[in-house]
């Protein structure tokens, strides 16, 4: 990231320096002043001749020599900025901003080492200065140390969580250690299982289906007994409507993990999904009590009603859903089992509102299946279960009952 010192953020630490302190003598203290109205004017050099006859008149005037700093990196003449803030430091080594200056123009430089050494000197003096933070990691990450800047970076998201570069920064930061984490993890060991598991993660995102069931069965071959990797097996064979193949890797990871409420509600909504109803929705029912707010249990627990001829447990399922305000996909098809159920209860009117909200989403096309699909997986890599929802149907070749 270039540095771009504007003359507007000069100004604000020649206002705030002005605050600190006062030169030893009058004519000092008249050029100091020079300088900021030549600053005000945008004439650079007027400033910078001010604020060295400043600092000239009044050598233990910090101050000075920190907007002189300023100025010069402003100017791109950094090695000079450098020297100027330098100076500032060693007169007044608690001068609020000038580490952090100092440690942009090294870093201007390419000298990342003394960029450190400045910005770590000024987020000891100033804690709660994100932007020292920031640049810390900034130049962390040009070190390549990408572990030790995602860790300063974490520190100014913590003090300013809506700062887009620092968020920028820190998804750098934090991509760039995984690499490298991963990196050194295939070097060390090739073979290991963490290694066909961080693959099948990889074509799991990627949506090639089988490459991640081929290389999660390599991972369960060489560690059967590992918690997460039947589940993961699992909910990969069911992408691949492999659902026989699926419920028996949901059940193995719940032989080596019987608490697992991700595995148990994943495993209630296939055995829905494959009409054995009466066996999922009582693991549903058991998983939402563990944690009520699991994705689309509600869909999964209407469809569950519907096979036990449960109407209107059923039809308060998809309310439920519905109040929820859920992805488009499943919105659609909750409407569309509404329908269903109203006309089997001879509700005529809701069912044809339900189904004109059918209709309307579908012809708008708010989301496509397979957008779905990668949310579902990127919301997957975070610990939150998503398991498929069936084929999106079509109510004109499956017509209301």
């Amino acid at each position: 990231m270039s540095v771009n010192f504007s003359i507007r953020t000069a100004l604000l630490l020649v206002l705030f320096s002005l605050g600190i302190a006062s030169a030893q003598t009058p004519e000092a203290e008249a050029a100091f002043r020079r300088g900021i109205d030549a600053l005000h004017a945008a004439r650079l050099d007027a400033a910078a001749e001010a604020f060295a006859q400043s600092a000239h008149l009044a050598p233990r005037f910090a101050p000075a020599y920190l907007n002189l700093g300023l100025v010069r990196e402003q100017q791109g003449r950094h090695q000079e900025a450098i020297a100027a803030l330098q100076s500032a430091i060693a007169i007044k080594p608690t001068l609020r901003g000038a580490n952090l200056f100092l440690g942009i123009a090294e870093y201007r430089l390419n000298h990342f080492e003394e960029a450190a050494k400045a910005l770590e000197a000024e987020t000891r003096a100033s804690p709660e200065d994100a932007k020292a933070w920031m640049w810390l990691g900034i130049d962390l990450l040009a070190a390549k140390r990408p572990t030790d800047a995602a860790e300063a970076l974490n520190k100014a998201a913590k003090l300013s969580p809506d700062d887009v570069d620092i968020l920028y920064h820190r998804g750098r930061a934090l991509l760039l250690s995984s690499r490298q984490s991963y990196e050194h993890m295939f070097k060390v060991d090739p073979d290991s299982w963490r290694v066909h598991q961080v693959l099948a993660q990889g074509a799991a995102e990627s949506e090639r289906d089988s490459d991640a069931v081929q290389e999660y069965q390599a991972a369960v071959a060489k560690a059967p007994h590992e918690p997460g990797l039947h589940q993961s097996l699992a909910t990969e064979l069911w992408r691949m409507g492999k659902l026989g193949e699926a419920q028996a890797e949901y059940r193995r990871e719940l032989e080596i993990d019987p608490n697992n409420t991700l595995a148990t509600y994943q495993l209630g909504c296939l055995l829905v999904e494959t009409s054995a109803a009466s066996e999922g929705k009582p693991m549903i029912e058991e998983a939402m009590k563990q944690d009520p707010n699991l994705p689309i249990a509600n869909f999964y627990l209407g469809r569950a009603d519907m096979q036990l001829g449960n109407d209107e447990q059923a039809i308060a399922a998809f309310k439920r859903m519905l109040a929820m305000q859920p992805d488009a996909e499943t919105e659609l098809q909750s409407y569309y089992q509404l329908s269903r159920l109203y006309r089997r209860q001879h509700h005529a009117a809701e069912a044809q509102e339900a189904l004109n909200h059918f209709k309307e989403l579908e012809e708008k096309g708010r989301q496509q299946k397979s957008d779905l699909f990668q949310k579902r997986r990127e919301a997957s890599q975070d610990g939150v279960a998503m398991p498929p929802l069936p084929p999106t149907p079509d109510a004109e070749k499956d017509p209301i009952e």
